[in-house]
């Protein structure tokens, strides 16, 4: 069923800021099919005027969005709503299983695992309040003890109220405690290696990385997994099936 912009109004009497509220309300219309890929999103100007908000309100909210690979911006024409692969999680393969299948050792090593208060980024993907507390992941995952992906998960505290408690496997500490993932929406692009990244990966700065954005859903639609993954070509391969 296609949106109607009123549907779409912030309430001004909300403790969360304007922008917010729109960029959840858009992003919860895309996933709801509401907003189709590769229809065009409102103007500016136009959410504007009938949403009664100021066009820098719609601008952030539309910034959010484009920072999230929802949207596409086409030069001289306007943001237009980015196409989707949206797949069940029993269909993807187990990081370590999918590793062992082709002939390597998986592994991982810890950056970081610490808790804080929600970023914006984290307050839209995750559907959280701004004072929230996220519990934050960082590892270097390992093929043959060579690193192949840097991955920074971040998991809202009501479900992962202290992090050192993940060992081995996320995964395996949200199956444990009855939280299994249902279903996924991933984002892939291509993106040049920070001198950071470089150093952690040992390649070269301005290394071409694919760069994945993973948001995992529960059975209930509540989001509990945003995870941003930069991983070193040579090790990955992504096959689609298409049918018609």
């Amino acid at each position: 069923m296609p949106v109607h912009l009123s549907e779409l109004k912030p309430d001004a009497n909300s403790g969360t800021p304007l922008y917010l509220q729109l960029a959840n309300k858009l992003s919860d219309a895309i996933q709801d099919g509401a907003l189709q890929p590769d229809e065009s999103l409102p103007s500016e100007r136009t959410l504007a005027e009938v949403l009664n908000i100021s066009r820098a309100t719609a601008r952030k909210a539309i910034d959010i969005l484009h920072e999230k690979g929802m949207l596409l911006r086409k030069r001289g024409s306007g943001n237009y709503i980015m196409p989707r692969l949206e797949q069940p999680l029993a269909s993807l393969t187990n990081f370590s299983e999918e590793l062992r299948q082709r002939g390597f050792r998986a592994g991982s090593r810890w950056l970081s695992r610490e808790t804080g208060v929600a970023t914006t980024q984290e307050v839209v993907a995750l559907g959280l309040s701004p004072c929230d507390t996220v519990s934050r992941l960082k590892r270097l995952r390992t093929a043959d003890n060579v690193v192949i992906a840097i991955e920074s998960t971040t998991i809202p505290g009501k479900y992962l109220p202290d992090p050192s408690a993940v060992r081995d496997s996320l995964y395996g500490y949200l199956y444990a405690r009855n939280l299994p993932p249902s279903r996924a929406l991933q984002h892939i692009g291509a993106v040049n290696a920070t001198a950071e990244q470089a150093q952690l990966a040992n390649i070269a700065q301005g290394e071409a990385m694919l760069f994945i954005t993973r948001v995992s859903y529960l059975e209930n639609g509540n989001a509990i997994e945003l995870t941003h993954s930069y991983c070193v070509g040579d090790y990955y391969e992504f096959v689609a099936e298409l049918r018609g």
